[in-house]
């Protein structure tokens, strides 16, 4: 492990992205609980991706274009409907003090989808990894599996620091109807713009 890899990982998973709307949005809509679960659910998606890429099956996926495009669409499609859920004041994004908090197995399954149908992820890793493992490295397989592993550890981490910064504030944001509504319709906007971009992969 080298100290580029890891302040490298560290600028990739703190940056804002799918897992992190999820993770902040469920923490602030049901709390600390919540929010945990989200970010290990998104960490858990990782797992697929980084065995695909690890294997060659990323390359694959990406040079079979309609393979790679069905999935993105599904991506985009799941990235909608959370927007146009927030938008109505339902499912994940309901940000209601009085209201019975989502079973933590929906949340869960929530991350794992959001990054699961994000083919882009994949691509990364296969871009991410080899930079820091060269083909010709003893066990280069085995050297990628372990810096993938460390990554999905620091995602926890961060995704777990989101949260509990999220269900801190909770209470202030239940108590100011107008910034509940900002919130809301962020995350809608955030979580639309994200579908809009992974949409544009697909073309």
């Amino acid at each position: 492990m080298s100290i580029a890899f890891l302040l490298t990982t560290l600028v990739v998973v703190v940056t804002p992205g799918t897992g992190v709307v999820h993770t902040l949005a469920s923490a602030v809509a049901a709390g600390r609980r919540a929010g945990l679960v989200a970010a290990a659910g998104c960490t858990l998606s990782l797992v697929p991706h980084l065995v695909a890429a690890v294997t060659g099956l990323a390359a694959l996926l990406r040079a079979g274009t309609p393979a790679f495009r069905v999935v993105t669409w599904l991506g985009v499609a799941y990235l909608l409907w959370m927007a146009w859920s927030a938008l109505r004041e339902r499912g994940p994004l309901t940000i209601d003090g009085d209201r019975a908090a989502r079973p933590a197995a929906t949340v869960f399954r929530d991350g794992v989808l959001l990054n699961l149908l994000n083919p882009k992820v994949t691509v990364f890793f296969v871009a991410f990894l080899p930079q820091f493992v060269p083909p010709d490295t003893p066990a280069a397989p085995a050297r990628m599996l372990l810096c993938g592993l460390v990554f999905m550890l620091a995602t926890l981490v961060v995704f777990a620091g989101y949260a509990l910064l999220a269900s801190a504030l909770r209470r202030r944001v239940l108590s100011r109807p107008r910034l509940t509504a900002l919130l809301r319709h962020g995350f809608a906007g955030s979580f639309l713009a994200l579908g809009l971009g992974l949409a544009l992969t697909a073309r």
